[in-house]
């Protein structure tokens, strides 16, 4: 998202469901909401809408601070999980903690929305199509330590193959720790060896079943 909601589009996300983070409004504002990533259309009857992890972000206030008058919008106006090794990463510390516990709770309420069973230990159809950024998430949710630009750590990469992301982290017994954390939150992970430099690194997918 590139500038914050409208007024408009404001009221809708602060009268969600608490809760479920359900939303009511007319088609337009919220087919403005799914096109800007805040907001998903249920894929069952009556094909309700609901805030997405972002959304509920911005319902809690937890968002990028606005840019000044003149200059031209941050390239993100809401949360992003690290997935390491970003030239310009957000600061650590007590007010980033918050922001990714509650992202993380935000994904596992989409998670029992979304999945038939309403299953929170299993990623939802978000996740597949968010690879990088859900297990990177799951991560940082759990304490791992993102690379920075020039420093140790996790850093979460695509891959060519479908559906799989490769965490690569130079501590063996991070990248082992790493691997127990995604397999906690319903990813499936396997080790494996670079060929031309020996390092290990993780291969993972979402879980269906």
């Amino acid at each position: 998202m590139t500038r914050p909601p409208s007024a408009a589009q404001r009221r809708v996300i602060d009268a969600a469901d608490p809760v479920t983070g359900r939303l009511w409004g007319t088609e337009a504002q919220l087919a403005a909401l799914v096109k800007r990533g805040l907001a998903f259309r249920h894929p069952r009857p009556p094909h309700d809408h609901f805030l997405t992890p972002e959304g509920h972000r911005v319902r809690q206030g937890i968002t990028r601070a606005p840019e000044p008058a003149g200059e031209a919008p941050a390239a993100t106006g809401v949360f992003a999980a690290r997935a390491g090794g970003e030239a310009d990463p957000p600061r650590s510390g007590p007010a980033r903690r918050r922001e990714v516990h509650s992202a993380w709770q935000g994904l596992l309420e989409l998670r029992r929305m979304t999945n038939r069973d309403g299953a929170v230990d299993r990623p939802c159809g978000w996740e597949r199509t968010h690879l990088v950024q859900a297990a990177a998430l799951a991560l940082e949710a759990a304490g791992h330590q993102p690379a920075g630009p020039d420093d140790g750590g996790y850093r979460v990469r695509e891959t060519p193959q479908p559906e799989a992301v490769a965490v690569h982290e130079p501590d063996g017994e991070a990248l082992r720790a790493c691997a127990a954390t995604l397999e906690g939150a319903g990813w499936q992970v396997s080790e494996h060896r670079e060929p031309r430099t020996g390092s290990r690194y993780l291969l993972a997918s979402p879980r269906r079943a």
